[in-house]
């Protein structure tokens, strides 16, 4: 077995800037080094890499696949082309790197982590296709030394394809054990015998090489490493397997949808194969708060295989890398953060005092000085304060009763650019307070679509419509609506017509008037996208868009009048959502902003492309409020945290060139991340109709949506279901502090009403710039 050399001095000036400890015992089991930022997390990751290659020439190297190792790719691609550059040999040798020798890639082993199975390995979503393409190409390796699954035709036999064999790409594990009744089933049962084979000397193959050297990898929301997901055996090796929901849930984006994901099984190296070797380096990287809690449980609790990274515990020389989001819920450094902080503002003590009473399920006020001293922070709290705990516990109390009056004001004669970055982030996050909103004629409302969200957009939906469509298409209705010029994309009374229309057959349960009014729309949109009323034209595009879609493997990249033609489906399901509440198609703008083309790691946001529009948007409407997604750190490689630097952007422009700087700017959330309750400064109660209003309007308006194709992981269903469930959550954390009486007999009848809560946090424009300059540091390299 190879002896590997784990010696880094790149984590001994990594941990010393993070001014942390490597490990604090008995808490923490596996060691971890704070990073501030993704890019820095990649950066780290990078340089850790270059050294490990440098000591352990011809070592065996195990490498992720996905989004989260897009900076550490950049990085080594990086250090790798300019290695004789004065910058490159600055930044090594400020690492301890020596940098007299280029390190030798072509000398490593490559073993891919894992795979889909089926999978055509030249599709661009294969995990074959990503590590050739930016490891295997992108770092100089050797091919003939990787270690590859190409399950394309895996277990075949010579004749036969996947089609044939697993039709529907379903593969039935039960028939390991089970009698045959059919000759497919046979052949099937042959081709999965073989598949374990080919798995049982895979993982021969890496034992053989003395197992792996240095491992990287991620976690999943589940706690999985490669796809050892949560209960795996902590002996289990390469195998051919199933997976759970969290996991489908997250690979739905890859393979084009839940649908495929939750039948589709994987190929994985086991948790046994990543510990085989003593002396690997085996890392895994995480960043945000999203991967705080999974990140937490596999530092913190005992080995077990409902936790299962926390096998790593059993390697001397395996690191958690976070971000400071990521290990925001390690208690030690969470409290020695908490300790080393001079003056604690509002929010934090109130945090304190909040978790107290919901750890206790007990009212703010019913609180006692044992239940803060015997917390850990509350003791501290009242040691840093010197203040009575029923001082703070009320003072908490009236906080958050302040927040919901604000929340309750009756606003008028204002303007609002409410913008989101896909096109129910809105709804899902505050539509119950719109719903209020809009009841006063004085005050205005614009919807600014700041992307096009074509991915989420699945080619089942879109052909179904196609269908529609085609049954239409040749009707004399449909071509005397073109003559009359009915299909003009840019006449917003016709837009509005296929609303009414579609709302009609919603208000009668009529599917057919429906599908008559989506059939419209899609027929308005290509003429929109291909600039033609050309019958002819147009049905030639229509039969080539259904075989398209027909053909085309789901969670490939479309072409770009397919996205196009995707993200009018989108724009169409938001003008029905508004015209719910009286709001036309006038209001709604669909930006459609350059930097979201759907590709692995996605383009940060330009001025030009960018921000331009939407400061031109606000001149147009001159708001009074702008809403935001605010999302936490961690959210950097995804569009809401670029659609909000977008924003922000604008927003200063639009204060230097109106000279209004009383623009007051409302930050939301909703189904990916939430406020805790100290965060947010607006409090608005949801009632029963309320949330039943959301779940029947998600589910009318956003079809696209409604089969629920690209979930969230916490729930298998349609996210207005989620966002109801959060916003109950919310509700009862605020019932528990306020107490259950501060609801039923309230003079309010909205508060004797609720049965849920919104969380908003409000700023001025000061306060929005600074907080966005924090997260920028948080979650950018600057």
């Amino acid at each position: 077995m190879n002896i590997y050399d784990a010696t880094s001095t790149v984590e001994e000036i990594a941990l010393k800037a993070s001014g942390r400890e490597l490990l604090y015992v008995p808490t923490e089991k596996i060691n971890v080094i704070e990073v501030s930022n993704f890019p820095a997390l990649g950066k780290l990751t990078a340089f850790r890499f270059i050294e490990w290659v440098v000591k352990n020439p011809g070592g065996v190297i195990s490498l992720p696949t996905g989004k989260t190792p897009e900076h550490f790719i950049k990085w080594v691609t990086r250090i790798l082309a300019r290695w004789e550059t004065k910058e490159i040999k600055s930044l090594l040798e400020s690492y301890g790197i020596a940098t007299d020798k280029k390190p030798d890639m072509r000398s490593l082993r490559f073993v891919q982590i894992d795979e889909f199975y089926p999978m055509n390995a030249q599709q661009h979503n294969s995990f074959h296709y990503y590590v050739n393409e930016f490891y295997i190409k992108g770092f100089g390796l050797d091919p003939n030394k990787a270690l590859l699954i190409n399950a394309t035709s895996l277990g075949l036999p010579p004749d036969k394809s996947m089609s044939e064999v697993f039709p529907d790409n379903n593969v039935d594990l039960t028939l390991r054990v089970r009698q045959t009744w059919t000759d497919l089933e046979r052949l099937q049962k042959e081709v999965i015998n073989r598949v374990d084979v080919f798995c049982m000397e895979y993982e021969s193959k890496i034992r053989e090489m003395g197992g792996i050297g240095f491992f990287l990898g991620g976690i999943g929301p589940d706690g999985h490493i490669a796809f050892n997901v949560r209960g795996s055996s902590v002996f289990s090796v390469t195998r051919l397997t199933g997976t759970n929901y969290e996991t489908q849930a997250a690979a739905a984006t890859d393979l084009g949808g839940i649908e495929i994901s939750r039948s589709r099984l994987v190929i994985t190296i086991g948790l046994a194969t990543i510990t085989y070797n003593p002396t690997a380096t085996a890392l895994i990287i995480a960043a945000g708060d999203a991967k705080a809690p999974i990140a937490s449980l596999a530092i913190q609790e005992k080995k077990n295989p409902q936790y299962p990274a926390s096998v790593l515990q059993d390697l001397p020389n395996s690191r958690f890398y976070l971000t400071h989001g990521a290990a925001s819920l390690l208690v030690e450094r969470q409290y020695q953060d908490f300790v080393n902080t001079d003056q604690l503002t509002d929010a934090q003590m109130q945090e304190v005092v909040t978790s107290i009473a919901l750890k206790n399920r007990k009212a703010l006020t019913d609180l006692t000085q044992s239940d803060c001293a015997s917390d850990r922070f509350g003791s501290a709290l009242l040691v840093k304060t010197e203040r009575e705990y029923s001082d703070l516990a009320t003072a908490t109390r009236e906080s958050m009763e302040g927040k919901i009056r604000l929340g309750l004001k009756h606003i008028s004669q204002t303007t609002f650019l409410h913008t989101e970055p896909h096109h129910d982030d809105i709804m899902l996050a505050y539509l119950a307070h719109i719903y209020h909103l809009v009841r006063d004629p004085s005050n205005q409302h614009y919807f600014a679509n700041l992307t096009s969200g074509f991915t989420s957009v699945s080619n089942a939906y879109c052909l179904s419509l196609v269908q529609k469509l085609k049954a239409r298409f040749n009707t004399q209705s449909f071509a005397d609506l073109m003559s009359a010029g009915y299909f003009d994309p840019k006449s917003t009374t016709k837009r509005m017509e296929d609303v009414y229309l579609y709302l009609d057959g919603a208000a009668e349960n009529n599917p057919a008037r429906k599908d008559e009014a989506e059939a419209r729309r899609l027929l308005r949109n290509m003429v929109e996208v291909y600039q033609t009323t050309d019958l002819t034209v147009l049905k030639i595009r229509l039969r080539d868009l259904n075989e398209y879609l027909v053909t085309q493997y789901p969670g490939a990249k479309d072409p770009p009048d397919v996205q196009t033609l995707k993200g009018t489906l989108r724009e169409w399901e938001v003008e029905l959502l508004w015209a719910y509440l009286g709001i036309e198609t006038s209001s709604v703008f669909p930006l459609r902003l350059g930097f979201y083309k759907g590709d692995i790691f996605s383009e940060e946001p330009e001025v030009d492309r960018d921000v331009i529009p939407i400061f031109e948007l606000m001149k147009k409407v001159k708001p009074n409020v702008v809403s935001v997604a605010f999302d936490p750190e961690g959210s950097g490689p995804d569009t809401h945290y670029k659609a909000l630097q977008a924003v922000a952007e604008a927003l200063k422009m639009y204060e230097k060139h109106s000279g209004d700087s009383t623009v007051r700017v409302w930050g939301y959330r909703n189904v990916w991340y939430r406020f805790k309750p100290s965060e947010a400064n607006l409090m608005v109660p949801v009632s029963l109709n309320s949330l039943s209003m959301l779940h029947t309007a998600f589910m009318n308006c956003f079809g696209s949506q409604s089969a629920a194709s690209f979930p969230s992981y916490e729930h298998d269903g349609p996210f207005s279901q989620l966002a109801q469930k959060i916003q109950v959550e919310q509700y009862k954390i605020v019932k528990t502090c306020l107490g259950k009486d501060f609801f039923l007999k309230n003079d309010h009848p909205r508060l004797r009403a609720a049965r849920g809560m919104i969380f908003l946090c409000e700023m001025n424009m000061p306060e929005f710039f600074e907080k966005v300059r924090e997260l920028k540091k948080k979650t950018e390299n600057v």
